[in-house]
């Protein structure tokens, strides 16, 4: 019934995350937070790409985080799409 933002890490640091997030195909790829379509984003590389390695890091944000806003689409389309890039 409504949208939230999810993040975790993923092990492997960067290059596993960024398996994940080019694995999706139903999820749009940005770093903009907020439509009704499901958006998946890497902070370290977007929205905190301008911060050294320390300070990312004391702020939480991993090489391996990866950030999902949800939007309308059904939980198991997203859950399916996620999943594809773990099969990697």
């Amino acid at each position: 019934d409504f949208g939230g933002v999810v993040s975790f890490v993923v092990k492997g640091g960067q290059a596993a995350a960024w398996r994940v997030i080019d694995g999706t195909q139903m999820l749009s790829i940005t770093a903009n937070l907020g439509d009704t379509r499901t958006t998946i984003t890497h902070p370290a590389t977007t929205t905190h790409s301008r911060l050294s390695p320390e300070q990312r890091a004391e702020v939480g944000i991993e090489d391996g985080l990866v950030r999902v806003s949800v939007g309308l689409e059904a939980i198991t389309d997203i859950q399916r799409d996620l999943c594809r890039g773990w099969a990697k």
